[in-house]
């Protein structure tokens, strides 16, 4: 447990704001990281890191310093990313899917960018439901086990695994779509098989 953290919860508590700007300078990049898995929108990015302190700020008394407080503002994170894509799926029917597939081909020869994979694979997930990108997001882009991904989601090991297997079945057939479409984008894993 890190005594400065323990600190500045204790004097946030007892009203003291600066303490809460050094917990928020402390995590802000952490957080700015956490976040970028739910947007690409760098205005929207500022909008869901804010929403995590002022989220962190009224939940603080809940706080329980048995695990570090790192940890506890990634669970809330998760919950703030996933409320927002909930969001953006209720105010859109259809999710937009990326524009730019034309010009991307993937191959041996040609392997895509990082940059180009990342914002293919984000537009990708954005087509799928909420549920089946805060599953994936947390298992395979944050690495994280089975067991964390329910604790931070409060689901059951079981429910992750499900949800986990079905989400990535739609991914792959969103992906075999626009392979049918456009083609190229799936040369690599086809030569492999």
């Amino acid at each position: 447990m890190n005594q400065s953290d323990l600190d500045d919860i204790t004097k946030t508590l007892k009203g003291d704001g600066e303490a809460y700007a050094r917990l928020v300078g402390r995590y802000q990049n952490e957080m700015a990281a956490r976040m970028w898995r739910f947007t690409r929108d760098h205005a929207e990015l500022e909008e869901l890191v804010q929403d995590v302190f002022v989220e962190a700020y009224f939940s603080l008394r809940s706080y329980r310093a048995t695990a570090p407080f790192l940890h506890w503002l990634n669970r809330i994170a998760t919950r703030v990313g996933y409320r927002s894509w909930k969001k953006r799926q209720a105010q859109s029917a259809q999710a937009g899917g990326f524009d730019g597939w034309e010009g991307i081909v993937a191959s041996r020869d040609n392997p895509l960018e990082p940059v180009q994979a990342a914002d293919l694979l984000h537009s990708l997930m954005a087509q799928l439901g909420p549920r089946d990108r805060v599953v994936l997001t947390l298992l395979h882009l944050e690495e994280l086990s089975v067991g964390e991904v329910a604790d931070r989601l409060g689901w059951s090991k079981t429910m992750v695994k499900v949800q986990a297997f079905r989400a990535r079945k739609r991914l792959k057939a969103l992906l075999e779509k626009q392979e049918a479409k456009f083609g190229g984008l799936l040369e690599n894993s086809h030569e492999r098989n």
